[in-house]
Formats: C-alpha cells, sequence, structure tokens
C-alpha cells in the first residue's frame, strides 16, 4: 500500500505538491516511484524556465523506463533539487521530503483547485 500524505495535492499522472509560501515544491509519488523501481538518473528542470500546466519540465529514468515529470500548475521554475544528480535513488527513499525533485512560482493560486486530494488520490491508485 502507497503512502499518500493528507497535506498534499496529486495529479493523475503522479506527481505532487506543496504549497510553501509564494511556491510550490513538486515530486513525484511514492506509487510513481515504487512503480518506476530504482530510479537512476534525473534530468532537472531548468531554473527560470516558465512552464504551463501540466507541461513535461524534468524527467525521472528508472532501471525499468524514463518517466517525464510535469508540472501540476503554471509558474516559472525557481528551484531545482540538485541533489539528485548525484544520488538519485533518494526520491526512492524519500519521495515526499529530500526526494522532490523542483519548486515553481504559481502564476495562479486558484490552479491548486484543480488538483486531486488525498482520498481522491488513492482510489485512483486503488488504496
Amino acid at each position: 500500500m502507497s503512502e499518500v500524505p493528507d497535506n498534499l495535492h496529486y495529479t493523475e499522472s503522479h506527481e505532487w505538491i506543496r504549497i510553501e509560501g509564494d511556491k510550490v515544491i513538486v515530486g513525484i509519488t511514492d506509487y510513481a516511484q515504487d512503480a518506476l523501481t530504482d530510479v537512476v538518473w534525473v534530468e532537472l528542470a531548468e531554473i527560470g524556465a516558465k512552464i504551463g500546466a501540466m507541461e513535461p519540465c524534468a524527467s525521472v529514468e528508472s532501471v525499468k523506463s524514463v518517466s517525464e515529470i510535469y508540472a501540476p500548475v503554471a509558474g516559472e521554475i525557481v528551484e531545482s533539487n540538485e541533489a539528485l544528480e548525484d544520488a538519485p535513488e533518494i526520491i526512492n527513499q524519500d519521495p515526499y521530503g529530500e526526494g522532490w525533485i523542483f519548486a515553481l512560482r504559481m502564476d495562479d493560486a486558484s490552479q491548486i483547485e484543480g488538483l486531486l486530494d488525498a482520498a481522491t488520490y488513492s482510489g485512483l491508485i486503488g488504496d
């Protein structure tokens, strides 16, 4: 059974989003990292890039496949988790903490309303 914290918002493509002041932190869910298996490489989001909602802006490569990481909301990339360059396995070990992938400043906070809550996401993944 996958961990699905109540304090986060989710997408159907298995990203999570945590609001921290005027920016949001984005990563992939426990369910997604488990499905990928061992993460071996991360292509980080480009700081300063303007990105639309649900546009790809990073990718994660595992021993099984490469998966695009989508921006759950539109905004500007303000930070990428550079620790993942040397230790991509952090995503497997701590997907909701140190395994975050990028941060962005939202164009419009009302976009959060279109994301899934924990209960809805749990239903989506069958937990």
